[in-house]
């Protein structure tokens, strides 16, 4: 079989990974790509969003089976157009993914559906937003409570602001609908109560009926340690999570994932794919923060190495209706995933820096290092992004996970590099 990976992050590049394992993985393509994927896949010039030149590769190439990675094309339609072509394509097609595209009306969906969220007002305007800003701090006087803004269009995992006091709110309201630092991802903004817990990822595959749960994950956003600084794109994840044992998860699939997958199927086009549920764990049960249409990033680096099944028959069974045909199994282990970052991200950066000591991190079952802003030049290999690879380390539990994923990273370096001390601290001390 003939695969196509969209993307050039370390989510495709450890979707390559577990794709090249399986049996019917003959040829394996990525656009665009990165330096480590190249190792296992052909990289192409082809950037994500360039859908007609996606479909026409796939088509000319005889490709038998593309999957998506980021969240922008399945936004801008490609799975639509794929399917227009008799393209076999894993991925929600435009309207399910307006779940990611559009913070309102993923929010109006739960209300509508009783899926437990988070209180939101939804603004149009910078002037109502600063009027509901005003209001609400004047509401929560005594109590000091924080209030979120959220960019409505997606905005790479950064348009999720908490704002701890009304100014602050209130310029992060003209960050993001005047000065426009996201783009037009600001045109409209949500400003929903904060809550208070603790996160867990929680992803699915489904195929528009059956929806089966991955393990449990929690990513670390903060670019600083204790959950300190700007937010990112992740900087790093583990799984499993202390704080969502499996009757946690269970109530998650109940109240939430299942029930969002029924709301969009009420809506007339099935979701396929993997649909992901930002979840808070409350004192007064679980809260949905957040849906994606599409694997996260860097969750994707711990999931998949826990996964038994031949990912290339999951995702077929998922395009094809045939989810319940099909036994999902997991690896009885924990994985943990630690992100380097260019120095100055998630702000200005540098790129092509030498990447010194990859191959004293030798890939191997336990211990995977996953490529995402890399290039290749003259033979050597550079940054060329704001979190450039994460080192993935697998153990009988957390403690050993985190061993094994630190050792790797330490082997690492090049100019600049930084990345988290405390990804998986939390899992410990919760089960301490």
């Amino acid at each position: 079989m003939r695969i196509l990976v969209v993307g050039g992050g370390g989510r495709e590049h450890a979707i390559v990974w577990k794709l090249a394992q399986s049996r019917h993985a003959d040829r394996i393509y990525c656009a665009p790509g990165n330096a480590g994927i190249n190792e296992l896949a052909e990289c192409i010039n082809l950037k994500p969003n360039d859908i007609d030149g996606l479909a026409n590769f796939a088509a000319m190439q005889k490709v038998e089976l593309t999957v998506v990675g980021p969240e922008a094309p399945l936004i801008a339609g490609i799975v639509d157009r794929f399917e227009a072509r008799g393209l076999p394509i894993f991925g929600p097609a435009t309207d399910p993914s307006r779940l990611e595209g559009s913070k309102i009306f993923a929010k109006d969906l739960m209300f509508k559906y009783n899926i437990p969220t988070a209180e939101y007002w939804p603004c149009d305007t910078p002037e109502a937003a600063h009027q509901a800003v005003k209001d609400y701090f004047a509401k929560h006087k005594e109590t000091g409570e924080k209030l979120v803004v959220k960019a409505d269009g997606p905005a790479a995992g950064k348009g999720v602001i908490i704002s701890c006091c009304e100014e602050d709110a209130h310029k992060t309201v003209d960050d993001l609908m005047v000065r426009r630092i996201f783009g037009s991802a600001g045109e409209r903004i949500a400003l929903e109560e904060c809550l208070e817990g603790e996160e867990a990822s929680i992803m699915a595959f489904t195929d528009g009926e059956k929806v089966v749960p991955m393990p449990p994950s929690q990513d670390h956003k903060r670019i600083f340690d204790n959950d300190m600084g700007p937010n990112t794109g992740g900087m790093g994840a583990y799984s499993p999570v202390p704080a969502a044992p499996p009757h946690v998860v269970q109530e998650a699939m109940d109240r939430v994932i299942q029930p969002a997958v029924a709301a969009i199927r009420d809506l007339g086009i099935p979701y396929k794919g993997c649909l992901y549920a930002g979840i808070m764990i409350t004192k007064d049960g679980i809260k949905t923060l957040e849906f994606n249409s599409r694997f996260g990033d860097p969750e994707t680096q711990v999931i998949l190495p826990l996964l038994k099944t031949d990912l290339v028959e999951i995702m077929d069974a998922v395009i094809n209706c045939g989810l319940d045909s099909i036994d999902i199994e997991w690896r009885e282990e924990a994985a943990l995933t630690v992100v380097a970052s260019s120095g100055g991200y998630p702000g200005e950066y540098a790129t092509g820096k030498l990447i010194e000591g990859l191959d004293k991190t030798v890939q191997s079952e336990d211990c995977m290092v996953f490529h995402a802003g890399t290039r290749m030049q003259n033979g050597q290999i550079l940054t060329d992004g704001g979190r450039v690879l994460a080192v993935t380390g697998l153990g009988r539990d957390i403690p050993s996970a985190i061993a094994r994923a630190y050792a790797g990273m330490r082997n690492i370096h090049f100019e600049g590099m930084h990345y988290r001390q405390d990804i998986g601290k939390k899992a410990i001390k919760r089960t301490e």
